[in-house]
């Protein structure tokens, strides 16, 4: 099984080193390939000392879901079977990436969740981004029935053949919805795991304007609507009522 590993990277040259070498010690078999999103520090220096692992560089930065974007197609195009997707400041923890991968059998997406039985150990989480994951959490599960826990953890492994059926175009950060809305309209098989809450810069910016709590909560529910307008029937009512409505 050909496994690809894909770090989005905007500017962390104070993690980058570290994480690199601890997701090669955890998974030596893997590809890494590093998204870097326009980065304007030091961190395409350090990626220079890694000689072994892939990158892309977007001249300037186009944003987390392009970043993601950019590496399913790079996976896609080189023949892998599972992309693994992680973050490089240190907020999801690379001796994980084995449960994600035998978490895969029999399923197609694999997800981490902070909210999970056994996802306490970690930080709390900073409140309006608890109450934002959890709001939009409770409207996908009302759109599609899926009963997932963290609409927004970025550390998942997907199945190469489940990815060929998505059709992603959301360059920011609310791309993650449009992956749920259309597993749940395709189908396909998805688990949770635990996984810590590490929050190791709790006033990192989003970008994009979205640093406001209302303006992000309203950016990621125009996503989730649009998403659902174009794949699930009866969308906006399961918005509305809080029920099921499945295409």
């Amino acid at each position: 099984m050909r496994v690809l590993i894909v770090m989005p990277l905007y500017n962390e040259e104070q993690t980058l080193e570290g994480v690199l070498r601890a997701v090669r010690g955890y998974a030596p078999t893997a590809d890494i390939l590093v998204v870097d999103d326009g980065s304007t520090d030091r961190s395409p220096e350090i990626l220079r000392r890694f000689p072994e692992i892939r990158v892309i560089r977007h001249p300037e930065n186009r944003g987390y879901g392009a970043s993601l974007m950019s590496g399913f197609r790079y996976a896609l195009e080189h023949g892998y079977d599972v992309v693994v997707t992680m973050d490089c400041d240190e907020q999801h923890e690379p001796y994980l990436i084995p449960d994600l991968l035998s978490a895969l059998e029999g399923v197609d997406i694999v997800s981490g969740s902070r909210y999970l039985p056994g996802s306490s150990r970690g930080q709390d989480p900073p409140p309006d981004r608890l109450r934002i994951n959890r709001e939009i959490t409770e409207e996908v599960n009302a759109l599609t029935g899926l009963g997932i826990t963290d609409a927004f953890c970025g550390f998942k492994a997907y199945r190469a053949e489940a990815l060929r059926k998505l059709e992603l175009d959301e360059p920011s950060y609310g791309m993650p919805l449009q992956v749920w809305v259309q597993a749940a309209a395709l189908k396909l098989r998805i688990r949770e795991i635990p996984i810590g809450r590490i929050y190791k810069n709790p006033a990192r910016r989003f970008w994009g304007g979205l640093d406001d709590p209302e303006v992000r909560l309203r950016y990621y529910r125009e996503v989730l609507h649009r998403a659902a307008q174009r794949w699930l029937r009866g969308a906006e009512s399961a918005v509305c009522t809080g029920k099921e409505h499945r295409g």
